[in-house]
């Protein structure tokens, strides 16, 4: 059984102004989520800013959100790093937690051979019973999990069940499937292309999207489980300005400020991420009062 189906949200994480976690607004965005159909939380990914998070914060912030979200949706944490050891000990602290899900980003910098990610995935599965979402984007990393690569983890190791797949490449995403016989629990890691995984066997999307419309990105993926093909496709175009919008500068740094537009501040951003230039503020607000969400 997948560990959801659906719109999980790669959710942002809020600072105070001195750079520190915001657990009081992170606990506002929690209850937001909860009632408005989002339905998984991913937290510490990069839509979260994990990457300037010391170890500490990472695991405060897991610990914080499995805690408040009280299994009312599913919690993924992120515990990918370049370094396997640390990968284990995040994993292991994050399902001592009772995360539901563990992502775990593939090996960025230092990148990895195929052979290497096997290594890698493997080490990390053997340390842990919390099942584990493989997430490729070599957009950001340099490193891609290749279909066989992927084909052979899920069926040699019990506890690697899904993949969270943003290469981009329909193509790559429907030899996965193949490859696999369709035995993966596979999301899609673009919010432009919800539909088109979704019609490969996708279980759903972690979405940057949710963080601003849950209910769109949730109504996709619902009306397209429902049958209503014809329905999840044209919400999904109509949401394609919104989304190029919220991808025109560095994620998250369009998304942190649409929320802010909403009249949700989730204060700055962690260096080396600036704020949004003018013009593509303008254009993500005119984009997102198109898509019909009230600004402040």
């Amino acid at each position: 059984m997948a560990i959801f189906t659906g719109a999980g949200v790669a959710i942002v994480t809020p600072f105070n102004e001195d750079g520190s976690i915001n657990y009081d607004r992170l606990d506002e965005l929690i209850e937001f989520h909860c009632a408005h159909k989002t339905d998984s939380i991913v937290i510490c990914g990069t839509t979260g800013e994990s990457a300037t998070m010391t170890e500490e914060e990472h695991m405060q912030c897991v610990k914080f959100t499995i805690d408040r979200v009280n299994k009312r949706v599913p919690v993924i944490a992120g515990t990918g790093s370049n370094c396997t050891r640390t990968a284990i000990d995040m994993s292991k602290e994050a399902s001592e937690y009772g995360a539901d899900g563990l992502l775990l980003v593939t090996p960025y910098y230092n990148k990895a051979t195929q052979n290497g990610l096997i290594g890698h995935f493997s080490a990390v599965a053997k340390e842990v019973t919390a099942p584990i979402i493989m997430y490729s984007v070599a957009s950001r990393t340099g490193c891609n999990i290749e279909p066989a690569t992927v084909a052979r983890l899920v069926k040699d190791v019990d506890n690697i069940v899904g993949i969270k797949e943003a290469s981009g490449n329909i193509s790559q995403v429907a030899k996965i499937m193949n490859l696999t016989d369709g035995n993966v629990d596979l999301y899609s890691g673009n919010d432009d292309q919800i539909v088109p995984v979704l019609s490969l066997g996708g279980k759903g999307v972690i979405s940057v999207l949710s963080n601003v419309a849950p209910d769109a990105a949730h109504d996709i993926c619902e009306k397209y489980f429902e049958g209503d093909v014809k329905g999840s496709a044209e919400l999904q175009l109509k949401a394609l300005p919104l989304i190029d919008q919220l991808f025109c500068e560095v994620n998250p740094i369009p998304v942190k400020k649409a929320m802010q537009l909403m009249g949700i501040d989730c204060g700055p951003l962690r260096m080396p991420l600036t704020e949004i230039s003018p013009e593509h503020e303008k254009n993500l607000a005119q984009a997102m009062k198109d898509f019909g969400i009230q600004l402040v």
